[in-house]
């Protein structure tokens, strides 16, 4: 221990190849968070603007939004770490159930509506 916690340390307790890890998942992170801002604005674009046609915009914004999931499923849901396997085994798990019964009620509502 340090006899004068007031000053900041001047070396981290972290390895350099700690550091170069850490610092490439921030970089991957950022650019990931910028391209799904990047796919909102799309979508956004997609729907504000109106100069692309209904029957294109809807699959276009769910094909955006299941980019947009995965992305973050992948990088800040930490799927892509290698000791996340139960955690992983859930999540996915859960994606594959809730899937079918979710099309099921969209299914099921658009019957009944119209």
């Amino acid at each position: 221990m340090s006899d004068d916690l007031s000053k900041p340390f001047t070396k981290s307790s972290m390895s350099e190849e700690e550091i170069m890890k850490i610092n490439k998942e921030r970089k991957i992170q950022v650019t990931s968070f910028a391209f799904m801002i990047f796919l909102t604005i799309l979508a956004f674009i997609a729907v504000a603007t109106e100069t692309i046609e209904v029957g294109f915009a809807i699959p276009f914004i769910l094909l955006l939004a299941v980019v947009q999931f995965f992305l973050q499923m992948y990088y800040f849901m930490h799927l892509k770490d290698k000791d996340h396997g139960w955690p992983n085994a859930f999540i996915i798990s859960g994606v594959v159930l809730s899937t079918p019964a979710l099309i099921a009620l969209i299914l099921l509502l658009g019957v009944t509506k119209y």
